[in-house]
């Protein structure tokens, strides 16, 4: 499935939750330097849907805080429930 982002980066309280124009918003205490922020949002995203970290691929954005990811094994349904949460801390 892919799944939408807007990243955070460098955020007090990490988490994953709710909805910015229709993305899922990734809160993240990496900075966006070196890909860090990118490679821990990966993270939160296999742990918010409960896959591996290997099933987490980043599609585009590499550089931007709007991201496209392929999460294998996500669920429209899990989707819903992270997009109309307040995004605390996963």
């Amino acid at each position: 499935m892919r799944v939408t982002v807007h990243v955070h980066p460098g955020s007090r309280r990490p988490g994953v939750g709710g909805d910015y124009d229709g993305a899922l918003i990734v809160r993240v205490s990496e900075p966006a330097v070196d890909g860090r922020a990118t490679s821990a949002v990966a993270a939160a995203l296999a742990q918010a849907f409960g896959v591996r970290r290997s099933a987490v691929e980043l599609v585009s954005g590499p550089t931007s805080r709007q991201k496209r990811f392929d999460v294998e094994g996500a669920t429209e349904e899990r989707l819903g429930e992270l997009l109309r949460s307040k995004g605390e801390a996963q």
